[in-house]
């Protein structure tokens, strides 16, 4: 069994501010930090 990548509070935020800020579509985002589109 694989365990699901663990991401700091830090991280996520990161990710959210890319999202929000709407530069990157969220499928590049999603491959850009490897997870999936609908975790963004």
């Amino acid at each position: 069994m694989s365990r699901q990548k663990s991401y700091s509070n830090e991280k996520k935020a990161e990710i959210a501010l890319e999202a929000i800020k709407g530069n990157k579509t969220i499928a590049e985002l999603a491959q850009e930090y490897e997870v999936h589109n609908i975790s963004i």
